[in-house]
């Protein structure tokens, strides 16, 4: 079949605690992408275009972000992943995210496993990071002092270094892809007030469980991503008994962004390994 356009309208799936926004194009194993944090569904729309011809893509909006509602009470984004899962009948998934997502998708893996065909991850290891790197330190300081002042835009500012990497500037990313970044955080951040409570509940021991996640697994990340999120994506890898690890040259955090090609090619060899569809995304 032909690949659905980008337009394909956002549907909302009704939970016990709130609706999760979604979108869904094509037929077939089921294909689920998870965005990295402040970040929403539309990060993925080249990559639904490229796979809705050989899966059934599913990309949707975390709680508190997009689409979604915001939490009202304690929440695990991984049960959200299940609960969307379990509701539109997608399981078993690969589950393919980006930093947050990515981690979301681990913590599927280890909370739900019966539900998760394989995993891959981009620039991220587990829900529990451990960040050391200067640069890293750097950037949460600068969001941490525009929260405190209530500078939307200077924390919107900050949180764009991580589409551009610790060794680039803006300028050496397509305006198109920042533009879509700065619009989709600012998009979350207006969902929310200072004030508000943080209802996310904590997957806990992951690193430690992770050795057990008995599904295939890959990152690709982007070889100019902060030294922490390439190391953390490094490290589960090692520990996952069926884990690898492909690099996107001249790509951040964002590599699925910034080269859709390439990122698509790499998605489409691993799904190929695990699952024998023989699709591919040219």
């Amino acid at each position: 079949m032909n690949a659905e356009p980008a337009s394909t309208p956002t549907r909302l799936l009704q939970t016990a605690d709130g609706r999760l926004a979604y979108r869904e194009a094509g037929s077939g194993p089921s294909l689920v992408f998870l965005h990295g944090g402040f970040l929403d569904h539309r990060m993925w729309e080249e990559q639904i275009r490229a796979f809705a011809p050989h899966y059934r893509v599913i990309a949707f909006d975390a709680r508190g972000h997009g689409g979604s509602d915001n939490a009202a009470g304690p929440f695990r984004h991984a049960d959200d992943v299940a609960a969307l899962l379990r509701g539109l009948e997608a399981a078993p998934a690969v589950l393919v995210g980006v930093s947050m997502g990515g981690a979301t998708a681990v913590d599927c893996a280890l909370e739900h496993p019966e539900l998760v065909r394989a995993v891959v991850v981009s620039g991220v290891g587990t829900s529990e990071p451990a960040f050391g790197d200067s640069w890293t330190l750097d950037v949460f300081a600068a969001q941490e002092q525009a929260l405190a002042t209530g500078d939307a835009t200077g924390w919107v500012d900050a949180f764009m270094r991580f589409t551009f990497g610790p060794h680039r500037g803006p300028g050496a990313v397509d305006p198109d892809v920042v533009r879509r970044v700065r619009e989709m955080a600012l998009g979350t951040l207006g969902k929310h007030t200072p004030d508000e409570p943080d209802h996310r509940v904590p997957v806990t021991a992951t690193w430690e469980r992770a050795v057990g996640i008995a599904v295939p697994a890959c990152a690709i990340n982007g070889a100019v991503d902060a030294p922490d999120n390439l190391a953390m994506a490094d490290r589960l890898m090692r520990l996952v008994p069926d884990g690898r690890t492909v690099t996107l040259p001249d790509t951040a955090h964002y590599p699925n962004m910034e080269n859709p090609a390439r990122f698509d090619a790499e998605l489409a060899s691993f799904l190929e390994a695990v699952s024998g569809n023989g699709a591919s995304t040219a």
